[in-house]
């Protein structure tokens, strides 16, 4: 966190939403982002700008060993450079570089249960890692990440009987705090 105005400490980015496929993490930061005036960034989006190619040819082609690596050091970059909205992408959490980083930041775990994220994601076309059967494969990554977010976050809100606006007042409101 840098100095702000005043000498008071400027929170970089202001918030950081972690979650698994199909919990909101693009919604709800769409939603503060417009509520702030501030700029949504998404760190899957970053890695597919620089490389000019979907998340999900990065999978077939490069592989997911390689993802993983560009997603370490977008994540990296986006925590030092990022004053908005920072949403990352569901595996983001796995590495422990990247939940050492987190430590330092204010961290919202949007969970999310498996009907609820099966009904989000659909077939998981552009998800590489739910391809096949996707409510099977979810409830594996679910199962696995859960506690990683859990981890990391100073706050979690179950999204499955919200509207996007209740969990970004949520939201405000933990940050207000």
């Amino acid at each position: 966190m840098s100095q702000g105005p005043n000498g008071a400490l400027a929170h970089r980015p202001r918030v950081v939403l972690v979650g698994p496929p199909g919990a909101g993490k693009s919604t709800v930061g769409a939603e503060l982002a417009k509520r702030w005036d501030t700029e949504l960034r998404d760190t899957d989006s970053d890695i597919e700008s620089a490389l000019g190619k979907p998340v999900s040819d990065v999978f077939v082609e490069d592989g997911e060993t390689r993802f993983r690596e560009l997603e370490r050091a977008a994540v990296a970059t986006a925590l030092a450079e990022h004053a908005g909205v920072l949403s990352l992408g569901g595996g983001a959490v796995l590495a422990e570089s990247t939940r050492a980083l987190l430590g330092a930041h204010r961290v919202v775990f949007l969970d999310v249960g498996l009907a609820e994220a099966a009904k989000r994601v659909g077939l998981g076309v552009t998800r590489p890692l739910l391809l096949g059967n996707v409510r099977g494969q979810l409830k594996a990554l679910l199962d696995a990440r859960r506690p990683l977010y859990a981890e990391v976050a100073g706050r979690t809100v179950v999204t499955d009987q919200l509207e996007v606006e209740a969990v970004a007042d949520a939201i405000e409101t933990w940050l207000d705090e």
